[in-house]
């Protein structure tokens, strides 16, 4: 199941190898550390809990590159949330839902998969746009209702596409048939790609979730069903909310695997689990990942009436994913804290320079014509769309 770390090395930014690195577990063979040294990394027992199935290797083999790259995207992340999250205090753009703490799903999703495979996911959607391809300027860009945004603008934050990944959407649970006909159309075309559907644990109970089971199990389609179960549907914890509060056995005959969503590499291996089993024509499998989000429901919950400040600073003292990440390759000898604050430096200096690019980038021209753009693919539109009033009908063919 595990795959070769070549391909993956093709996407990673590079980054130079760590000097004096110990060789620490290393299984590789040059006489001095580089970037394509493999290391195992050993996950704690309880990383997983499953329903109907073998657990995943709690052995993990990963190279340094891979490693640092996880890092990189980690803080990537949350750098892209805290740049929106100061927009919004700036009165520079309107509500939407911040994923910070939430960033070992994304990174660890993302690097478990390949172009090839297909995500959608609910309103929680940033980093997996920046992961899955669009650019940081891009993702901003779009918040601010910007030209150069990754949906021109028009879709805002829970709207946003790239190669592959089909949205940021704002219904609760209804991106869940989406991706359950995306997983379809892999197997219809006889693609080996599978779908990551993500959903939360507030949208768990939603009928058309269950649907989607029955169908993707009749028809034993590649599709990943993901529940972010970060503990809390808007203001309500999740067991005042569901019945059963173990959403990796809610497949019923699909089966389950629960995952910590605080370790991006716990994310990883399942992930890669899931991708191995569907590709093997096993049909749907239901991930569960447990993870936090810091900040409320949106930006205009507090978060505080419904959850004590304490519990949230435990989790950020005690699960951090980026922190936790740090430790583990600080402690096993793959970086220096130096180089990791290096990583960070850099990393937040890009991030304010494409905040900065964004927010100086144009607004949409004053122009009818935008309107009626990105309605249909090039190339199959009517004659004729139809506006308010017959004045305002617009002709594709002028």
């Amino acid at each position: 199941m595990l795959r070769s770390s070549s391909s993956h090395l093709l996407r990673a930014v590079r980054l130079a190898p760590p000097a004096g690195l110990p060789k620490f577990r290393t299984m590789a063979t040059a006489p001095e550390a580089s970037s394509t040294d493999i290391h195992t990394i050993e996950l704690p027992e309880k990383t997983y809990a499953t329903y109907n199935l073998e657990a995943p290797e709690l052995n993990v083999k990963l190279t340094t590159e891979e490693l640092l790259k996880m890092y990189k995207d980690m803080v990537t992340v949350r750098r892209l949330e805290m740049a929106s999250d100061a927009l919004y205090k700036a009165k520079k753009i309107r509500g939407f839902h911040l994923s910070i703490g939430q960033e070992a799903v994304a990174v660890g999703i993302e690097h478990a998969i390949t172009k090839k495979d297909s995500v959608i996911t609910s309103y929680r959607c940033h980093g997996f746009t920046y992961l899955r391809g669009a650019t940081v300027k891009a993702v901003l860009a779009e918040l601010l209702g910007r030209r150069e945004g990754v949906s021109f603008g028009k879709g805002g934050s829970m709207h946003m596409y790239a190669h592959h990944f089909y949205g940021g959407n704002g219904i609760v649970g209804a991106q869940v048939p989406l991706g359950t006909g995306l997983a379809f159309a892999h197997k219809y075309l006889g693609q080996d790609a599978a779908t990551v559907t993500l959903y939360g644990d507030g949208a768990s109970n939603q009928g058309q979730i269950f649907e989607s089971f029955n169908m993707a199990k009749l028809w034993n389609i590649p599709c990943i069903y993901a529940c972010e179960n970060n503990k809390y549907g808007m203001g309500t914890a999740a067991s005042r909310a569901s019945a059963l509060t173990k959403f990796y056995e809610r497949g019923q005959y699909i089966p389950g695997l629960k995952v910590n969503g605080m370790d991006v590499i716990a994310v990883y291996q399942a992930t890669k689990y899931a991708k191995a089993w569907t590709s093997a024509g096993k049909g749907p499998i239901v991930l569960e990942f447990e993870t936090y989000r810091y900040g409320g429901h949106s930006m205009s919950d507090p978060g505080t009436t419904y959850r004590t400040r304490e519990e949230i600073q435990h989790m950020r003292s005690e699960s951090d994913p980026i922190a936790g990440l740090k430790h583990r390759l600080i402690n096993e000898g793959i970086i220096t804290e130096e180089e990791l604050k290096k990583i960070d430096k850099e990393t937040r200096a890009f991030v304010e320079k494409e905040a900065a690019a964004a927010e100086a980038s144009p607004p949409p021209a004053a122009e009818p014509k935008i309107l009626f753009e990105d309605v249909y693919v090039p190339g199959t539109e009517v004659p004729v769309l139809r506006g308010r009033i017959p004045e305002e009908n617009w002709s594709f063919q002028k």
